[in-house]
C-alpha cells in the first residue's frame, strides 16, 4: 500500500512539474511572442488555469496531511 501511494505521489508531482515547465518555458512564451489578441487571451486563460490547478494541489496536500484543518466537526 505504501509503494502505491508513493508511486501516485511521485507521478502526480512529475506531471505537475513537467506541465508547469512546459507551460512557462514553451507554450506560454510562444503565445506571447505573436502578440495577437487571441494569443494573449489564451496565455492569460492558461495561466489562470495553472493557478487554479496549483491552488487545488496545495489544498489537497494540506487536507491530506491535516484532515482536521478543514473546519470539520
Amino acid at each position: 500500500m505504501l509503494a502505491t501511494k508513493l508511486t501516485l505521489i511521485l507521478l502526480g508531482a512529475l506531471l505537475y512539474l513537467s506541465g508547469s515547465a512546459c507551460w512557462f518555458f514553451w507554450i506560454g512564451p510562444r503565445l506571447l511572442a505573436d502578440g495577437e489578441t487571441a494569443d494573449i487571451i489564451y496565455a492569460f486563460v492558461g495561466t489562470c488555469i495553472w493557478l487554479l490547478i496549483s491552488f487545488g494541489f496545495i489544498v489537497h496536500i494540506i487536507k491530506t496531511s491535516r484532515p482536521s484543518a478543514g473546519g470539520g466537526r
